[in-house]
């Protein structure tokens, strides 16, 4: 295959810090009428948090939830309540400046692929769009969004779907408020899937008004089924290119990033892919507007993957300059963990879950971390918990 782009791709060399202990308090765990497999949260206005469940809740399709920061859970919706035309299992929610939440299903609603909702606070839901209407031939708007929405400046909304679209690998698409939607680009436009594939990730607008996402397959690499792209888009559908994943030999670079990017104030970009990388756990990268690579730390670089596997979820950025995450596997018990990793690449395991008796502080944290109050975060994991379906959890210093 032709290669199309081939960036600056450096090494950085990592070292591992001990940070003051943390302490993790479980405030929910789910059993399965209430929601099973945390999917999402974020913090609304009021300070509740708000996050959705891809399975259980009382038809066993997913839920969305409120949960105060004390651990007091209430279901506000549960999907698949009228023949599954609102679609199923739910992918997050974000606050719009309307005041109400909208969000994305991965499956189902009218024409069988998923759904873009708007839910009000008080849990009055409408779809406003149903991926394929056409029908499974075709689907050219995309199929099963595995993302939520990000509001752009322009008062649309704007998401990924991992599949359909003109070369059916997934579109970014626009949706307005009222729930008219438009495909502004069709992956693997390029040749070879030079542009990528199958988007999993969310969308975030930078400070130069664009889109930058992350597609989890394809572009031109060393691997069977590509490594992944980094991209640039905008609002009306220009794209570009700024980075492919594994163009060296192992990978050293990481392949597969699933997560959202995280934009700093100096215009950098910072991320993390699934696999790959120096030790074959997927890595932490920074990224320049113009798309070339460092890579901040290679996961499994400790015995037993002391440090974590498989970062699945973007990174959060603290008040301190650091940056914040999780990852699905690694850790003391091979359940996941809680890091800290500073903009040079100096990472500390903050929390290995399953550390508690029964796995009562739950596993597989796989969600974006939410910032708390003084340097407090709170997250999710899919699976464990004294439910044993998944929790939501609160990190705080002590």
């Amino acid at each position: 295959m032709m290669k199309r782009f081939f960036p600056a791709c450096v090494l950085f060399s990592a070292t591992l810090i001990a940070l003051p202990a943390q302490t993790l308090t479980t405030l929910f765990s789910f059993d399965g009428p209430d929601g099973q497999k945390p999917s999402g949260l974020i913090r609304a206005a009021n300070g509740e948090l708000y996050g959705t469940t891809l399975k259980g809740g009382a038809y066993g399709y997913g839920s969305i939830f409120e949960i105060n920061p004390s651990g007091s859970l209430n279901t506000l919706y549960s999907f698949c309540a009228d023949t599954c035309a609102d679609g199923a299992e739910p992918n997050g929610v974000m606050q719009a400046t309307d005041g109400n939440f909208y969000g994305t299903t991965l499956i189902f609603g009218g024409g069988g692929f998923g759904t873009v909702f708007r839910i009000t606070p008080s849990g009055t839901l409408t779809t406003l769009y149903s991926f394929c209407p056409e029908g499974p031939i075709g689907c050219t708007d995309g199929t099963n969004p595995h993302a939520g929405l990000i509001e752009a400046s322009d008062g649309n909304f704007y998401g990924t779907a991992s599949n359909g679209g003109a070369f059916n690998q997934g579109t970014i698409f626009q949706i307005s408020p009222s729930g008219t939607a438009t495909t502004i680009y069709n992956f693997c436009s390029l040749p070879s899937c030079a542009d990528g594939g199958q988007p999993v990730a969310g969308l975030i607008q930078a400070s130069d008004g664009n889109l930058y996402g992350t597609t989890s397959n394809a572009g031109v690499s060393a691997i069977v089924g590509g490594g992944g792209t980094v991209f640039k888009v905008t609002l009306t559908g220009t794209f570009t290119l700024l980075h492919t994943f594994c163009l060296q030999t192992a990978c050293p670079d990481g392949a597969s990033p699933y997560g959202s990017l995280v934009q700093t104030a100096d215009g950098n970009f910072f991320g993390a892919t699934t696999a790959e990388g120096a030790h074959q756990g997927g890595t932490i990268f920074e990224m320049t507007p113009t798309g070339a690579v460092t890579t901040l730390h290679s996961f499994c670089s400790q015995p037993n993957c002391a440090d974590g596997e498989t970062p699945f979820a973007g990174l959060t950025k603290g008040a301190n300059g650091n940056f914040y995450g999780t990852t699905m596997r690694g850790g003391a018990s091979n359940a996941g963990t809680v890091f800290q990793v500073t903009p040079t690449g100096n990472l500390t395991t903050l929390h290995s879950f399953c550390s508690q008796s029964g796995c009562a502080d739950g596993a597989e944290p796989g969600v974006t971390l939410v910032p708390g109050a003084n340097g407090s975060f709170f997250g999710t994991t899919y699976a464990k918990g004294t439910g044993k379906l998944g929790t939501v959890f609160e990190l705080s210093p002590e």
